[in-house]
């Protein structure tokens, strides 16, 4: 099968048009086809090991001392997959890219683009207190009071607790390269933790009043053409009562269990609708503003936005551009890569050395005009 006279393409996906969007050139142009082939071919033979039994990987994969147990649905692996897109132009897959995989930290930047949603409708400021806009013991003392919708986004919140019997101590990843300062105010110190990012979906659920699936579905997947093979999960306990009726609350990872299950093309689709500033066939999905704040450095964690991550310094992926912006999960295992500057989508699933799959793609098509 054949994209563009002279371009060979390796799947029956590529060449398959997620957005068209205004171009002044085609998705082609410019790109050095046998680089972009050779960097795919070798993303494709990156596999990682053991995904296969998701139980067994997960448990090698947590350094949590302490609860430890999964309290959510697993779903296992289906190997190394994923897409480049650019102009809205899939030119190049791997592996299977309709097949859903968990998303793991990568669900955190979808669950932003809910709260843009809300946000959107004004019933979100992100500099006010959560407080003001919902009743949630988790925000009822001095602490929670303080905590703004913008600290539970970029994880500034600094809050300590339990939630779905996990408490935020226990969360091993906190300290990997936190800058939080214990008993300090909100927005004083980040941390990378999934409880609080639990906190965050609970809050969104009672400010929207119903299931983020079906928000993310009717306002988002819906309108941008995604598949119907995507789905999103808590953990077994994790409901708020609301008007007399229980409502789902997803997690915001799979730390332990649960998150988004997606494809490759369905989180690419997220992707374009970032890199056209929340707009898609000329349809408005989320404003320009929304998207504008999710990549706008935190104060104490600047290569960090709205839970998304910014290589603008070069200290996510060294080696990749500055321009990019990325929803990452379980190391780069998982991860959805927005550059403006070259109108470029890269999502890669389930593959390892994602920083050479990123530098390799990126020096093979040129930056847009």
């Amino acid at each position: 099968m054949t994209g563009e006279p002279g371009h060979t393409v390796p799947s029956r996906y590529d060449a398959q048009v997620l957005e068209g969007g205004d171009r002044t050139a085609g998705p082609w142009a410019g790109v050095d086809e046998k680089a972009l082939a050779s960097a795919v071919r070798a993303q494709a033979a990156r596999p990682v090991a053991g995904i296969d039994d998701m139980a067994s990987y997960l448990a090698d994969q947590v350094s949590d001392t302490s609860h430890r147990e999964v309290v959510g649905p697993l779903l296992d692996g289906g190997g190394a997959s994923g897409v480049v897109v650019r102009h809205g132009t899939v030119l190049a897959s791997w592996g299977d890219p309709t097949r859903p995989e968990m998303a793991y930290s990568a669900t955190k930047s979808v669950l932003s683009l809910v709260a843009g949603i809300a946000h959107d409708d004004g019933l979100l400021r992100l500099d006010e207190p959560v407080s003001a806009a919902i009743d949630l013991p988790q925000f009822a003392d001095d602490h929670g009071r303080a905590i703004t919708w913008r600290h539970l986004l970029d994880q500034t919140s600094q809050w300590e607790g339990e939630l779905w019997s996990k408490p935020t101590w226990v969360d091993a990843q906190s300290t990997r390269e936190g800058t939080e300062s214990p008993g300090g105010p909100p927005g004083a110190g980040w941390a990378y933790n999934d409880v609080r990012v639990n906190l965050t979906a609970l809050a969104l659920t009672v400010l929207l009043r119903r299931a983020l699936p079906e928000v993310l579905r009717e306002r988002v997947m819906e309108p941008i053409g995604a598949s119907r093979s995507w789905s999103w999960h808590g953990y077994d306990t994790a409901v708020v009562d609301l008007d007399g009726t229980t409502l789902p609350v997803v997690s915001g990872g799979a730390h332990w269990g649960g998150g988004l299950w997606i494809s490759a093309l369905d989180l690419a689709r997220l992707g374009q609708l970032c890199l056209r500033d929340g707009h898609w066939d000329g349809q408005r999905v989320l404003s320009r503003r929304w998207i504008g704040e999710l990549w706008t450095p935190c104060p104490v964690k600047p290569n960090y936005g709205l839970s998304w991550w910014l290589n603008d310094h070069r200290t996510v992926w060294p080696t990749a551009p500055t321009t990019g912006r990325c929803a990452r999960g379980n190391a780069g295992a998982h991860l959805l890569w927005v550059d403006p500057a070259r109108d470029l989508v890269i999502t890669s699933r389930w593959g390892r050395d994602v920083e050479t799959l990123l530098t390799e793609v990126s020096a093979a098509v040129p930056t847009s005009p």
